[in-house]
């Protein structure tokens, strides 16, 4: 009988997970480098808040950055919360990531400021944070407990970015992105079942 890996252990899920996020990573980069290359010319395809042209940019702003100082202070954040929403199940995490993305940028698109621009993978970091901790609290598994322990204690004081601050940070791609991990937790439930909790 073949070998089937185990959903949480498995080193096929580990190495599957380190692929999926490392080529989301390197796919950051280049497009940061063409960017720069042209003029920035693929910033203008940001989110702008209730324009038509906007729209574009809910699909495609997160990966966009506003330069390679931008870019940093994000890749660390996507490559190990990435990482950790896959590792438990890839499917199930690339949807996660698909609701964080679409929430986040439908939120920013809908209540924004007029005349500005947003782009930054940060909606999914937020995202992902919110995902991972409430992931853990509803599903009662070992595993993702421990992982949403780890990342609140890592990421909590993050969380503050959901407020309006710095200028020229977009709080509310943060907000939504925070907002759209909530939901995606949610709609992606697998609590244990009961009998899982009886003594043997």
């Amino acid at each position: 009988m073949p070998r089937t890996a185990d959903p949480i252990r498995g080193t096929d899920t580990w190495r599957d997970a380190a692929l999926v996020t490392g080529a989301f990573v390197a796919l950051l980069w280049v497009l940061e480098i063409v960017d720069t290359a042209s003029g920035h010319q693929l910033d203008t395809y940001g989110i702008q808040p209730r324009s038509e042209e906007g729209l574009v940019g809910i699909a495609v702003a997160p990966m966009l950055h506003f330069g390679f100082e931008h870019l940093v202070s994000n890749t660390v954040p996507v490559a190990v919360l990435g990482f950790l929403a896959l590792v438990t199940g890839v499917a199930r995490g690339l949807l996660a990531t698909a609701i964080i993305w679409l929430v986040g940028g439908a939120g920013v698109w809908l209540f924004a400021g007029s005349h500005s621009n947003h782009a930054g993978a940060s909606v999914l970091i937020f995202g992902w944070i919110v995902y991972l901790v409430v992931r853990g609290l509803l599903n009662r598994r070992t595993t993702e407990i421990l992982i949403g322990v780890a990342v609140f204690l890592l990421y909590s004081g993050a969380l503050l970015g959901v407020l309006p601050g710095q200028p020229g940070i977009s709080w509310q791609g943060h907000l939504f992105g925070a907002i759209g991990g909530a939901i995606a937790a949610r709609l992606l439930n697998r609590p244990r079942p009961a009998s899982s909790y009886a003594l043997r």
